[in-house]
Parts: structure tokens; C-alpha cells; sequence
């Protein structure tokens, strides 16, 4: 994409475009050259065989006059082609550079918050207790299966959860749990707006509030589907909800998911990507990996 656009900028000209690819040519060069001599530098402070030592001696001298050399052109062309084109190129390294480089300080800024220290805190101390929370919507499969998930982990306390948008809806949703006889207790939060996700976040903060110490874990049951538009019909509030839950400490959450019938469209297009034999993969025979060549077995 950016080679169109320079190409469109410059209008396909040659003479014009050169200029970038000098510059970007010289300074890869230089740094190659700068880089080779202090290799041999480097070497050369722990090297003590004489017939090495004058071959790294060598090496750097060639280097040397590599760099000086490779980097005299890039100033000539830097003074003679800058205002033709070459400041573009040299813009483009400055931004490359900057824009790595506070990559590479994000990188190193995590992974010091995030080392563990010598001496334990409260953020590494095991919770004196788990208060776990399934999702309720309805009662349907999805829902059942958070649930068994749910008991499977063996939490100090174990709830079920909904929320009132529609009193039609949750007097029905009571009425079935209290008719399969669910043996997990369902609380019902009220939300005159209709609103789902505020309701449960005070919820869980009130929950932390009440128990610092307590970790809350929260079952949120997703339907797997098939098809791009499906993703937009479905886990909505999921996906919003999880995304404030993420910022409240102490609170973990896990995705129950549930596959509908149109998540086997997606795994037959798997199937088939993994089927997909290259062109010339027939003619050339079935692939022998090095570890079952040795036991003359084929995959």
C-alpha cells in the first residue's frame, strides 16, 4: 500500500523514486559496516591466538573502510538530495525508529510491573475465598452447562444471577427454576432501564467491597457460531461485560462456550484449509518428517 501511494506521489518516475532507495540503501550499509567492527571489537578483547587476532585485525580494517566509505556517500547524498526526495526516506527511519523504540520501552515497562518479587505481596497472597456467579438469562442449555462448569470448580459460594429488564420474563425464568428444582440459588437485580451490565458490575464491586480478600469469579455462557454476521447478532452484552469486568481487580472471568448448529460450517472450512494440498504437493510426494524417518514411518 505505501509503495502505491509513493508510486502515485511520484508518478511512477524512476529518477524521483531513487532518491529514497539511495538513502535507505547507504544507511543499511553504514550500520552493517558499523556494525561488523564492533563484532571484531568485541572478539578481539577476549581473543588470544595470534592468527585469529590478525584475521579479526584484517576483518576490521575491511570493515572499516567499508563504513567510512558506504557512509562518505550517504552524507553526499543526504547534502546533494534532500530537498529532492531523500527527506521522505530519512522521515520515514526517524518515525520507524522512535515508534520502535517506544514499543520495545512498553515491552520492558511490563514486564517489570509484572515480575515477581522476592517478597510476597497482597496481589500474590492465595484468596481466603471464591465467590463464583453464573449468568442467567433463561434456563437453557448454555446455561445448564455454565452451571455444571460452575460446580465443577468447587467455589466457597455459588450463585446464579439475572437481571430484571422485563417482570413478565423474570417471574417465568423463577417459576422454571424453582420447577427443575435448581440447587444453586438464583438473585434477580432489578434494572428499571434496562440496563444489564451496569447492574452486575455494582454487584461484583459491591461483593469485593464486602471481602477484599475474596476473589470473584464470573461465568459468562457464549454461543460458538459459524458465520461472520452471526458474531453480531450474539454476545453482545457478553462481550461488553467482559470488558468492564477486565478492569476490576480481583475478579476472574470465564467463557462457558456453547456451539449452535452453524458452528460446523466453521469447522468444515477448517477441515478444508487444513486438506488444502499446495499445487506440485501430489508430484512431489507425501511430506517425511525427520523424526519418523528414522523409524520408516510416512505422514
Amino acid at each position: 500500500g505505501a509503495a502505491a501511494v509513493l508510486t502515485y506521489i511520484y508518478g511512477a518516475d524512476s529518477t524521483r523514486l531513487i532518491q529514497l532507495y539511495i538513502v535507505g540503501v547507504f544507511v543499511s550499509f553504514t550500520l552493517s559496516q558499523i556494525g561488523m567492527v564492533r563484532h571484531w571489537n568485541r572478539h578481539l578483547r577476549t581473543e588470544a591466538d595470534p592468527a585469529k587476532r590478525r584475521h579479526m585485525v584484517r576483518s576490521r580494517a575491511i570493515n572499516t573502510f567499508g563504513a567510512f566509505l558506504t557512509g562518505l556517500v550517504l552524507v553526499v547524498v543526504l547534502l546533494t538530495k534532500f530537498t529532492h526526495g531523500a527527506w521522505v526516506a530519512l522521515l520515514g527511519m526517524v518515525i520507524f525508529y522512535a515508534t520502535m523504540t517506544a514499543i520495545r520501552k512498553h515491552y520492558d515497562r511490563v514486564a517489570e510491573e509484572i515480575a515477581v518479587e522476592d517478597d510476597p505481596d497482597d496481589e500474590t497472597v492465595r484468596p481466603s475465598r471464591v465467590h463464583s456467579i453464573v449468568l442467567v438469562s433463561k434456563v437453557h442449555k448454555p446455561t445448564l452447562r455454565a452451571l455444571a462448569y460452575a460446580k465443577l470448580m468447587r467455589s466457597d459460594t455459588l450463585e446464579a444471577l439475572s437481571i430484571s429488564v422485563d417482570a413478565a420474563e423474570t417471574k417465568a425464568l423463577q417459576e422454571e427454576w424453582s420447577r427443575r428444582g435448581m440447587d444453586v440459588p438464583l438473585k434477580v437485580l432489578d434494572s428499571p432501564y434496562r440496563e444489564i451490565t451496569r447492574p452486575i458490575i455494582d454487584y461484583v464491586k459491591s461483593l469485593r467491597k464486602e471481602s477484599p480478600r475474596d476473589a470473584v469469579s464470573v461465568y459468562i455462557p457464549e454461543y460458538v457460531v459459524g458465520h461472520w454476521y452471526e458474531h453480531l447478532l450474539h454476545n453482545q452484552s457478553a462481550l461488553r461485560l467482559k470488558g468492564r469486568l477486565l478492569f476490576t481487580p480481583g475478579v476472574m472471568v470465564t467463557s462457558v462456550p456453547w456451539q449452535l448448529d452453524s458452528s460446523e460450517a466453521a469447522k468444515r472450512r477448517a477441515r478444508k484449509r487444513a486438506e488444502w494440498n499446495a499445487p506440485g504437493s501430489v508430484r512431489r510426494g507425501p511430506v517425511v518428517h525427520p523424526r519418523r524417518e528414522k523409524t520408516g514411518t510416512r505422514k
